[in-house]
């Protein structure tokens, strides 16, 4: 529905790739109209994706919805072991793969391959192409795999009614102008990789594709394809922010970016504060989600970052290390372990209720509660005038003599320090206290910092409780590339199996 109103609204625009050369919103429709057939024909349940982001993401994305399957992005980085076991799961599915994905995957499965060149060669544009799917609401849109980092990976449920609600409540229809493009660098089986082709395409935004992140490329296309908006991780943004800087001064800058959201991690406040000073003609958006949420339940806006960026106020300053407030149409409660809410400022778990909240995984009990909240099992607080503060995932809580203790908050400490590139905390056994604090942390070029001088840091700003107990040095931290620290793999870094001493 949403496809059929922009290329009704305005079809001949460009709605992927290059304005030469890219397929337009008419011809995405046309095409994903033959995709539906084809997925019909093929007697399967799923439609899947193994691949990088291409011009076939949407025709994929939207033919699926027409042909009444669910959609199944999976990412192309995993073993060949674990994409047959979510393959088998599926099953039986059509999966858009190339030639080399194809070989990875077992023969044995019930599941029929097409390329990209395929997709598009067997949509003939002269084809009437009848509207009829369906209107359900309730009608799986798509699955999205979590990352499994605890076990076996849940399929996420999205709902046709979840998508549309966050569309048409986020989204105005046809808001963009002709000249505006947005350059999208995150994965299609990531939430905000959905999202952003659903919201660019709904407001008639030219997409431009980046397949593999390069902070060198990216830069190139936001220049060259004249980009007037992008969305990115923290790590994304510290490597653009690193080689901006290396251009030094005679950088032409990135004049045509109108705007530059991010989110998906913890943003260092220093790496914010650089971005915004390179870049001051920018609006930054800081948006946080879920892929249960059906992408972005709260925003600091352009204004917001502005006035906490120049403010003298310590209360509004801190906003900047904020995720805004909620959404028009969200709802947010910071509750305990009980499920009673907390008061402003006092820290908890985040609850969130909406019509775009899912809460939802394939072949589980439902995770929202009676009066439709989802806990998230993300930390976190509200302050007095609403804004939102994520402190980290609940699992990832240090407990050191029986208190508890927030990665986030020693973290964000460590990250002020001008030697400190990168910094993480984590909880290690300890015999004394059941854990101890270890923080990771990675220097700038040709920057130095000793262990004592950042556990002072840490000891004058908050309690002495949450001072790092050990200080290790890396060359650089593990992240996904969607740019979740990847916690779990640090401490299997950092933990000798012999004996529990740190490396």
């Amino acid at each position: 529905m949403l496809l059929e109103m922009a290329a009704g609204g305005f079809g001949d625009r460009v709605a992927v790739g290059s304005l030469d050369g890219g397929l337009t919103v008419k011809q995405v429709f046309d095409h994903a109209g033959v995709a539906a057939q084809r997925f019909r024909s093929a007697n399967v349940e799923n439609v899947a994706m193994i691949d990088i982001t291409s011009p076939s993401l949407p025709i994929c994305l939207f033919g699926a919805s027409w042909a009444g399957l669910p959609f199944v992005p999976l990412n192309y980085r995993l073993t060949n072991q674990e994409l047959d076991a979510l393959l088998e799961r599926i099953s039986p599915a059509i999966a858009l793969m190339q030639p080399e994905t194809q070989e990875r995957t077992s023969g044995n499965l019930d599941v029929h391959s097409v390329t990209r060149d395929e997709l598009v060669a067997s949509s003939n544009p002269e084809i009437e192409i009848p509207t009829d799917w369906n209107m359900d609401g309730e009608d799986t849109a798509i699955l999205l795999f979590t990352s499994g980092t605890t076990g076996e990976p849940k399929a996420a449920v999205l709902r046709q009614r979840h998508l549309v609600s966050y569309i048409l409540g986020s989204v105005e229809f046809m808001s963009a102008g002709e000249e505006e493009a947005a350059l999208i660098s995150v994965p299609p089986y990531h939430i905000a990789g959905i999202a952003a082709t659903l919201s660019n395409l709904y407001a008639g935004r030219r997409v431009v594709q980046l397949p593999e992140f390069d902070a060198e490329k990216w830069v190139e296309l936001v220049r060259s394809e004249s980009v007037t908006s992008a969305m990115v991780v923290p790590t994304m943004l510290s490597r653009i922010v690193d080689h901006l800087v290396s251009e030094g001064t005679d950088s032409p800058g990135l004049p045509t970016l109108r705007a530059l959201s991010y989110g998906g991690g913890k943003m260092p406040q220093p790496t914010i504060e650089t971005a915004l000073k390179l870049l001051p003609d920018t609006n930054f958006v800081n948006a946080y989600g879920l892929t249960e949420t059906s992408s972005t339940v709260a925003l600091l806006g352009p204004d917001e970052h502005r006035e906490a960026f120049s403010s003298s106020d310590e209360l509004v300053r801190r906003r900047i290390s904020s995720v805004g407030r909620p959404l028009p149409a969200i709802e947010v409660s910071i509750r305990d372990e009980q499920g009673n809410e907390l008061p402003s400022d006092e820290p908890g778990e985040i609850w969130v209720r909406g019509e775009q909240v899912s809460g939802e995984y394939k072949g589980l009990q439902l995770t929202l509660t009676e009066d439709g909240w989802f806990p998230t099992h993300d930390g976190g607080w509200l302050d007095k005038e609403g804004y939102l503060f994520v402190t980290g995932r609940i699992d990832d809580v240090i407990v050191k003599g029986g208190q508890n203790i927030s990665p986030g908050e020693i973290e964000e400490v460590l990250l002020q320090h001008s030697a400190v590139a990168d910094a993480a905390a984590i909880g290690l056994p300890d015999q004394q206290w059941g854990e101890k604090i270890v923080a990771a942390i990675v220097l700038h070029e040709e920057q130095e910092a000793d262990e004592g001088e950042l556990k002072d840091s840490v000891k004058e700003k908050l309690r002495s409780n949450r001072t790092p107990d050990e200080i290790v040095f890396l060359e650089e931290l593990p992240y996904n590339e969607t740019g979740k620290l990847l916690r779990r793999v640090l401490k299997e870094q950092l933990v000798d199996l012999g004996d529990g001493s740190t490396v």
